[in-house]
Order: structure tokens, then C-alpha cells, then sequence
């Protein structure tokens, strides 16, 4: 099954790490100002997710990734990848350890755009 919304070895490790100190997380990718392309990490409450926020997936099972709908219009056609990297990630939980999640996209393949159009 394709997904969306993906997320690398390193990032999980953070992402774990940061489950184990705060509990329930939420990502949210925003698109606007301040960042607005690195996808926002905070606890479950601290985030109302809008009528305007698609949920794109899930990360390590149980974290809801939510994606702002204008630009989910302009990345339908790629994969998320949720990356991290060392640097400070501003209001998101991860800078709390030195690091900044970050995005990276790849174009779907004409196989997985026809199974995600069944899916829809």
C-alpha cells in the first residue's frame, strides 16, 4: 500500500524519544510562513487541527500527520518524507534536543497514483 506520508530511521528514533517524554504527538505541515515547509511536532491537545487540515497518514502508528489543504493542492502528486536533521526547530517539540524535522518529497509513480485514486 502506498502512503503519503513517510518518516526515516532517524527521524523515528526523535520522534520515540520525544513520545516517551511528552506522550501523544501530532504533526502538522502548514505551508505558510515562519517554516512553513517543516512539519510542526507538538503534544496531542496542543494542536487543534482546522477544517482546512487534511490527515495525510500516520507516523509510527499512532501519530496523525495533518497537512493544510492549498498545500496539499500543490504535493498531492509526492511522497512525504519526514526527515530530521541537528539545528533548532523552532516552536516544534524536537528543538528541545538540538534537532529540526524537515520534509523531503518524491514524485509518485504512475503505478502508485492509479492505486491511490482507487483508494479515493
Amino acid at each position: 500500500m502506498v502512503e503519503r506520508v513517510i518518516v526515516t530511521e532517524e527521524a523515528l528514533t526523535v520522534i520515540q524519544e520525544l513520545k516517551a517524554s511528552h506522550g501523544a504527538l501530532v504533526f502538522h505541515l502548514s505551508g505558510g510562513c515562519c517554516d512553513g515547509t517543516a512539519p510542526m511536532c507538538y503534544e496531542q491537545g496542543e494542536f487543534k487541527e482546522g477544517s482546512v487540515d487534511l490527515l495525510l497518514g500516520t507516523l509510527d502508528k499512532d501519530i496523525p500527520f495533518y497537512m493544510h489543504e492549498s498545500l496539499y493542492e500543490y504535493m498531492k502528486h509526492t511522497q512525504i518524507i519526514v526527515d530530521v536533521t541537528n539545528g533548532m526547530g523552532g516552536f516544534s517539540l524536537e528543538a528541545e534536543l538540538g534537532k529540526a524535522f524537515l520534509t523531503r518529497s518524491r514524485p509518485f509513480t504512475e503505478d502508485e497514483e492509479k492505486e491511490l485514486a482507487e483508494i479515493h
